[in-house]
């Protein structure tokens, strides 16, 4: 039966053609922002899980950022330490020359007090963004002689934590001593060159190169550990990136679109369309037709 009031067919087809524009734009706009998961009513699993590990890959680039400030200031500790070991072993060298009876240990003070002085220089200099991890100012304000650095973000279950680990550093100005105030005893190598300035030393003379030997031995042992945690922070950071890129990629699956499959659809569904709307056409056209048998 065909009615002039109710046109089930261009019912239908209306209906099947707002069907296919919903989807149509759906995909529109998957395509233009590559998402096939925007919001929660997309798939709220999905975004809800993708916005937490994308928060957690925004933290983790974050501590990243930190973490090479940390490392700056630890590698500019470190080049300081190598210097001072440098100078630490022409300062042994120069003092065991002083061991021998006859030798000008006056000027080979001198040449010690240089040394020392060079030293208080690179001890100085080695700082970083305003701090110093070998100077007796910079642990000062570090407020000890442990440089905690944050490493990472854990999480366990809906608990959220940092991770950090711990850096021991030696206050290398106190091994150096100040050559403004020195006094002729062993108890720091600028000391110790005004020992040997003022020929004071005599028959300690041993004692003061083995003090002096201890002293290298401790400004080295510096140098190797502030560069063992240099790369350590380097190897942590490697870490974060390959774990942040991970994240990523896992969060990408979930929520971005797949363009191949999209485009395909887009054309499928523009066809869809196409013949939805020539079917509300040919439907529309019904009740004409029931015009011509009353003509």
């Amino acid at each position: 039966m065909t009615s002039i009031l109710t046109n089930n067919s261009a019912m239908n087809a209306l209906s099947t053609l707002r069907s296919i524009n919903n989807n149509l734009d759906n995909t529109q706009n998957r395509i233009s922002t590559g998402l096939k998961v925007q919001s929660g009513k997309d798939n709220a699993s999905y975004f809800q899980i993708s916005t937490t590990m994308s928060s957690e890959s925004g933290m983790m680039s974050s501590v990243n950022e930190s973490m090479t400030l940390a490392k700056n200031s630890i590698s500019t500790a470190r080049l300081g330490s190598e210097t001072l070991t440098d100078l630490a072993q022409q300062f042994v060298d120069r003092l065991a020359f002083a061991q021998e009876d006859g030798v000008d240990r006056a000027a080979v003070g001198e040449e010690l007090m240089s040394l020392a002085e060079q030293m208080v220089t690179t001890i100085q200099q080695s700082s970083f963004n305003g701090e110093n991890l070998i100077s007796t100012a910079g642990l000062t304000a570090l407020g000890g002689t442990t440089k905690t650095i944050t490493t990472g973000i854990s999480r366990t279950g809906t608990t959220l934590g940092t991770t950090t680990q711990d850096f021991t550093m030696v206050d290398l100005q106190a091994v150096v001593g100040d050559p403004t105030t020195a006094a002729a005893d062993d108890a720091t190598l600028t000391n110790i060159a005004e020992s040997v300035r003022t020929n004071t030393f005599g028959t300690d003379a041993a004692t003061t190169l083995t003090a002096a030997d201890t002293f290298l031995t401790t400004i080295t042992t510096q140098a190797t550990n502030l560069g063992v945690a240099e790369k350590a922070i380097e190897t942590q950071q490697n870490f974060l990136n390959e774990l942040t890129d991970r994240i990523d990629a896992g969060v990408g699956s979930m929520v971005d679109a797949n363009m191949e499959e999209e485009a395909a659809r887009l054309q499928a569904l523009q066809v869809q369309q196409q013949l939805a709307t020539q079917s509300l056409s040919m439907a529309n056209q019904k009740p004409q037709n029931i015009l011509s048998l009353f003509r």
